[in-house]
């Protein structure tokens, strides 16, 4: 097809003479007056078997000699197969990307395309919605503290699986590896998230799976000797303290909850004619959507735990909480409430802790009153399945449990009874 037909004297008469168009061969031409009296560039392609133009600038800032280098490079795109449309459209594309991400960074935020900005949007579209308001601020808060400083600013594209180790590598040497792990499987949903959304390509948090120092688990002090579990609750039954202090050392290790759940007790969740207890979801250590519209925990409660709890009534029962803080009763005791008290009483952090009743319950209810481990488990408001793997009920074994708790308030009271 001919090219470089036109000349400027060629153009230059034309527009004098009133033509509405003139063409430089292989399809490029200029259009007269478009627009309110500019003389406009075009170019006519064919891509993907479909007719395109495209505007190549105005005459005379775009002289004859520019227009047919920008139509040349126009022609060379489409020979390597790309559309020089939709090259030129992804060009505004990442230049208006850039303006934003400069008055973002200008007013503090985090730039468009970067590790902090899509690590904020993943935390409030996908990782709020999954877990509880307080996982979700620790996740927050890691975030902020051990990771934004030095990948914030980066393309999440372009951090690598050296670069995110090099930042768990810091934390690891504050001591805190449990936390370093934490982060890694942050950091992993981050860059999945970032995978469906088109911001990368791939997950290097995966990469550091055997990379980060493992972690040692350690479990909590608890007390599985009978003899040293006698000698602890007589120390609970002679305790002097505060009255709400005495009552929660005593109906702990009846119902072996989550130090957490007992000291947040409210008196609306106690049927003590029915000896039963009930916990909302909501209360409970489980996943955002188990706590909103999983089934409330059942607890059965000992002859032994009714006493404890109508002995107490009379002290708190026309508050909300069981165990109000000893400052305001609009509160519910503290985390430390009896912690405190257990160290005031001679016993160590190392030796037994709130947390250690359940793994007290656990190991001495299988190993010395032959109770199904699936029972005990159940009353744990652990995840238990069946022999087939399917979950059970949180309300199932209720009349086991019943029996169980029973037996075990029994037990208890033989251990204190002979020292």
């Amino acid at each position: 097809m001919p090219r470089n037909l036109l000349t400027d004297k060629a153009i230059q008469k034309a527009a004098k003479d009133g033509q509405k168009r003139l063409t430089d061969g292989d399809g490029l031409y200029l259009l007269f007056n478009v627009n309110g009296g500019s003389h406009g560039w075009r170019l006519d392609y064919s891509f993907g078997g479909k007719r395109k133009t495209l505007s190549l600038g105005t005459y005379p800032d775009t002289g004859l000699a520019l227009a047919r280098s920008k139509a040349g490079e126009c022609r060379q795109l489409v020979a390597q197969g790309v559309d020089p449309s939709a090259q030129r459209k992804a060009k505004k594309q990442d230049q208006q990307a850039s303006i934003e991400s400069q008055k973002r960074v200008a007013k503090g935020l985090p730039a468009l395309g970067s590790f902090e900005a899509i690590a904020r949007e993943w935390h409030s579209t996908v990782h709020t919605a999954k877990v509880s308001e307080g996982h979700a601020e620790r996740t927050l808060i890691r975030l902020e503290q051990d990771v934004f400083p030095w990948l914030g600013a980066m393309k999440l594209a372009d951090v690598s699986a050296p670069v995110l180790l090099e930042v768990l590598r810091r934390v690891e040497k504050r001591g805190a590896i449990e936390t370093a792990h934490r982060i890694r499987q942050a950091c992993g949903q981050i860059f999945r998230y970032g995978i469906a959304t088109g911001h990368c390509d791939r997950d290097p948090a995966n990469d550091l799976r055997d990379a980060l120092q493992p972690v040692i688990v350690k479990h909590h002090p608890a007390i599985t000797d009978p003899k040293q579990l006698g000698d602890l609750l007589r120390a609970f039954e002679d305790y002097r303290g505060q009255p709400v202090t005495r009552a929660a050392l005593k109906l702990a290790p009846l119902v072996f909850l989550r130090p957490g759940e007992l000291r947040q007790a409210e008196w609306a969740e106690f049927d003590l004619d029915a000896a039963l207890w009930t916990i909302p979801a909501a209360r409970m250590k489980r996943v955002k959507q188990q706590k909103i519209s999983g089934a409330p925990h059942l607890v059965p409660l000992s002859r032994q735990a009714v006493a404890i709890l109508k002995e107490l009534q009379p002290l708190t029962g026309r508050g909300r909480f069981v165990f109000p803080s000893p400052r305001t009763a609009e509160r519910p005791m503290s985390e430390n409430g009896v912690l405190s008290a257990m160290r005031r009483m001679g016993i160590e952090k190392d030796e037994m802790t709130g947390h250690g009743f359940r793994a007290t319950a656990r190991t001495m209810l299988v190993e010395r009153l032959n109770v199904n481990e699936s029972i005990v488990e159940a009353q744990l408001a652990h995840a238990v399945k069946d022999s087939l793997g399917r979950a059970y009920n949180r309300t199932e074994f209720l009349e086991q449990r019943q029996s169980m708790m029973q037996t075990w308030a029994d037990y208890l009271d033989a251990l204190r009874a002979n020292p």
